[in-house]
């Protein structure tokens, strides 16, 4: 029988700007190989808990814990060292306009892992080919298409191969056609790096494309109202999650 803790598991989570409340409550688990889709509308505060599992914010209350090791109860190594085991892919891919698509990658190899530059750039062309992204190393951001740069994004986000993969809206800003070639990556990645993915975002269809669990935070009750399988949440859950997971269809 497996007894190894959820990859991460979120207890009793309060998020607060000042005394402004965004969540309360927040109680969720995370299981290995996951795609789970923190999901809701506008202003519910989907970003804000992202930072909050990355530890860039701390909570009001409430903890994390990542295969059993507390992030915001434990001391600054722990925390270090979870975070070394997370890759992020923020909203607007954040990369380096002055470096090359090589460069961006190299970056977190050579300053925190200390790697010499000969083997990270090695290591960055077997990341962009990941993606898709061969014969790109020294293109810059500024010289390619948002899919491309959103690709080159998530290579980076895995320079340091990470086994928990977060991305904030990695969707927005992309034409269909090239959201679905992103949703297939997020797919193909999964099944061959075996990597426990976490994805903010409120495209209907990459929900349903590549999600096998989820969270749906109300901005209204300021807390979370249904998990579970997507598909399942848009047949059967509550009124609300229902609503917005059928939304446009007649």
């Amino acid at each position: 029988m497996n007894t190894a803790p959820p990859v991460i598991a979120v207890e009793e989570l309060t998020m607060r700007y000042g005394e402004r409340l965004i969540q309360r409550d927040l109680s969720f688990t995370v299981n290995q190989g996951d795609i789970f889709i923190i999901m809701g509308g506008s202003g519910c505060g989907k970003s804000t808990l992202l930072r909050h599992l990355i530890g860039l914010q701390e909570p009001a209350s409430g903890n994390v814990r990542f295969s059993g090791q507390d992030l915001w109860r434990g001391d600054d190594a722990t925390r270090t060292a979870i975070q070394r085991r997370c890759g992020v892919l923020f909203q607007s891919g954040a990369l380096w306009s002055s470096l090359t698509l090589s460069e961006n990658i190299m970056l977190p190899m050579t300053e925190i892992a200390a790697l010499k530059p000969a083997i990270a750039r090695e290591l960055a062309a077997v990341k962009l080919a990941l993606v898709g992204l061969a014969g790109f190393e020294d293109f810059y951001p500024s010289e390619i298409s948002g899919g491309m740069k959103k690709r080159a994004a998530l290579a980076r986000a895995m320079a340091l191969d990470p086994d928990i993969l977060f991305f904030d809206e990695p969707s927005a800003g992309l034409d269909p056609l090239s959201s679905a070639h992103l949703d297939e990556l997020i797919l193909e990645l999964r099944a061959s790096l075996g990597a426990t993915i976490v994805v903010v975002t409120h495209e209907l269809a990459s929900i349903f494309a590549i999600g096998n669990n989820s969270l749906f935070l109300d901005a209204d009750s300021k807390t979370m109202i249904a998990g579970g399988n997507p598909n399942t949440l848009a047949l059967s859950g509550p009124d609300t999650v229902r609503a917005f997971l059928n939304r446009g269809k007649s």
